[in-house]
């Protein structure tokens, strides 16, 4: 019992239903991934940049990406069959607490290491400074400018802090990837509304000055698979990417309720989002975006977030758990890199996941007790199969991508508090 639960344990907790959000099933098999990336690689314009024993860098990013353990052997192998001799670099900026071995290590816990893409993988913080913009230095790693060639491979999608021409994407790799935590350090420097025109300014100054042969951009759906490959020549990504991030933006899921109460998270994690959390999701944000909330809670964090807690200023209350799932170590240097400290701050810690929700509801300023909105998601990037409370029927109903799947039901909590009813 803590120290609180007095106080909030008459908070009653209302009936829920399954709801189950609609979106299109487009994503590409496993087979058609790979002939995609086999018909890039035997395109002329590509194979005139591959010579055989050139040595060519490829970039590995810090985010879960659906099939990027299929999608980065497939373009080594691709590589070591036009001769050259691949090598992969962590590119993630100040994530792995911005250690050699820490960003190794979150690639290995995607699956990707030595063995599994028959390549090394050289992880360094090293860089050298090889051109200057805007009175920035233009940072890149060490290994990847001694490379031959550099193939630079991520997702395209909206961020999470900012909006505008450029967000996640290849020139974000380029500037924020491929410059180590020097690099994103200096790109974070003026805030976020300066990061679109960084981005294009260093990216620019990097295809320019580095030897970038190639861009592989990633789409995905809804349920976070992949739809579509875009291979670009350097020329072509500043051109490009601002028309494949509007397509990534029209096909990401979102919450098709208007607003609730509170709003409750059963885990975030770096693996859902750069930001812990999805704002254009889960919303919390300065930006008008995502589902508005007046409060949220946080049951757990991932285990792929390797203890990095970023995004957890975002909610209003936490657990105990969650609270010892942080490593401050893996966190703060994002705080750093980012000149803020906004999303790294510790919400209210409770005992168990009940007191989370009980405790979000008790904090409310305008609530109904009586009839609270309340909705449960597992995290920001499955939101496929959500819970409402009873509240929230009527709207739902109206909405033509919502389906009720069943009747009302309470949650039901083991001996400890926590949620055993599954989403």
């Amino acid at each position: 019992m803590s120290g609180i639960t007095h106080l909030v344990d008459q908070m009653q907790l209302p009936r829920f239903v399954r709801v189950k959000q609609f979106f299109p099933h487009n994503e590409l098999t496993e087979e058609q991934i790979k002939s995609l990336i086999a018909d890039t690689f035997a395109r002329e314009d590509v194979k005139a940049k591959i010579k055989p024993g050139h040595r060519i860098c490829i970039t590995c990013g810090s985010r879960g990406l659906s099939n990027i353990v299929l999608i980065t052997r497939e373009i080594v192998d691709q590589v070591k069959a036009l001769g050259a001799e691949p090598f992969l670099i962590p590119a993630m900026g100040s994530h792995g607490g911005a250690t050699d071995e820490g960003q190794k290590s979150i690639l290995a816990g995607y699956g990707i290491t030595e063995e599994t893409m028959g390549c090394p993988i050289l992880s360094s913080m090293e860089t050298v400074v090889i051109g200057h913009t805007q009175g920035m230095d233009v940072n890149l790693d060490k290994n990847a400018s001694q490379a031959d060639g550099i193939i630079v491979l991520n997702r395209i999608k909206a961020h999470t802090g900012f909006k505008g021409k450029y967000e996640s994407g290849l020139m974000k790799m380029m500037t924020i990837g491929l410059g180590k935590q020097k690099g994103a350090y200096i790109a974070h420097a003026a805030g976020d509304d300066a990061m679109p025109d960084r981005l294009f300014a260093i990216g620019s100054e990097m295809i320019a000055k580095a030897n970038i042969i190639l861009g592989i951009g990633l789409l995905e759906n809804a349920f976070d698979k992949t739809y579509k490959i875009a291979a670009l020549l350097p020329e072509e990504i500043p051109v490009e990417e601002p028309k494949l991030l509007d397509e990534a933006k029209a096909a990401m899921g979102k919450i098709f309720l208007d607003a609730c109460d509170v709003l409750i998270l059963q885990k975030i994690g770096k693996n859902y989002s750069g930001g812990g959390m999805d704002p254009n999701v889960v919303g919390r944000s300065r930006l008008p975006i995502g589902i508005k909330s007046e409060r949220m809670g946080i049951f757990g964090l991932s285990e792929e977030s390797h203890g990095n807690a970023t995004g957890m200023g975002r909610a209003d209350v936490g657990t105990m758990r969650f609270f010892h799932q942080i490593s401050f170590d893996d966190t703060y240097p994002n705080a750093v890199t980012d000149h803020d400290s906004s999303v790294y701050k510790i919400p209210l810690i409770v005992d168990n996941e009940r007191e989370c929700i009980q405790t979000s509801m008790a904090i409310c300023l305008n609530m109904d007790v009586k009839n609270p909105r309340i909705i449960i998601l597992k995290n920001s990037l499955e939101i496929e199969d959500i819970l409402i409370s009873e509240a929230l029927i009527p709207e739902a109903k109206t909405k033509e991508q919502l389906t009720i799947v069943g009747e009302p039901f309470y949650l039901e909590f083991d001996a400890d508090g926590n949620m055993v009813t599954q989403l």
